[in-house]
Order: C-alpha cells, then structure tokens, then sequence
C-alpha cells in the first residue's frame, strides 16, 4: 500500500472554516498551509488576518455567513511568497500556419494558518 505524504494536517480536522481571499474560495483549518493568490505584505512572518470567513465549524456548531459571519476571522503566518510552474498557453488554426506558443507563471503567498 502507497501513502501519499501532504503537508501537515490540522490538528483537529472537526474545527474548520472555509475562507474567501484573492476571488476564490479555501477550507482552511488550525496548522494547515495552504496557496493563495499574491497577497501585499512584504516581510516573511508577517501575521494576516482573513475576515472573509463563509463558514465556520467548532466541531459541536457550524455557522454559515450571508455572505460572511461578522466579527469572525481567521488568523495566518506569511510563510513564503513566490511563482507556480509555468502554464503553456497555445494558440492554433488549422490549415493557415498560426501558431503562437506563450507562458504564464501566476504569483502566490504561501501562508499558515495559525488560529480559526
């Protein structure tokens, strides 16, 4: 039998939020380390915090926001910021010779999630 390794797992997997940052949608919980899209905040360590928290779960009551829960956040270590592999992007038409090939490498912050 194979295991996969991941990065590390939550602490406990009952508590968990689900977050919305750069237009896209995370469920994050307690020690995970997740990709976002590029944040602004220059120095590695820095503490962010998400106040766009959709749901969130205590194990016991999960709470669902229209369209966000206020006075919730979740709490995160900038753990490293740099660029994904390359996407190949190629564009083509039959029976005409057009061809055009081109990258794109997107941006990320890598962060850690310290407290829900």
């Amino acid at each position: 039998m194979v295991e996969k390794k991941t990065k590390k797992t939550a602490e406990n997997p009952s508590n968990f939020a689900v977050i919305e940052t750069g237009g896209k949608q995370y469920v994050v919980s307690a020690g995970s380390i997740i990709k976002v899209e590029k944040l602004l905040k220059p120095a590695k360590g820095t503490s962010i915090t998400f106040d766009k928290v959709l749901l969130a779960n205590d194990g016991e009551n999960t709470t669902i926001g229209a369209p966000y829960i206020s006075g919730k956040k979740v709490e995160a270590e900038l753990v490293r910021e740099g660029r994904n592999k390359k996407v190949v992007v190629f564009k083509y038409k039959s029976k005409t010779r057009y061809r055009i090939k081109t990258g794109h490498r997107q941006q990320f912050t890598e962060v850690k999630i310290t407290n829900i």
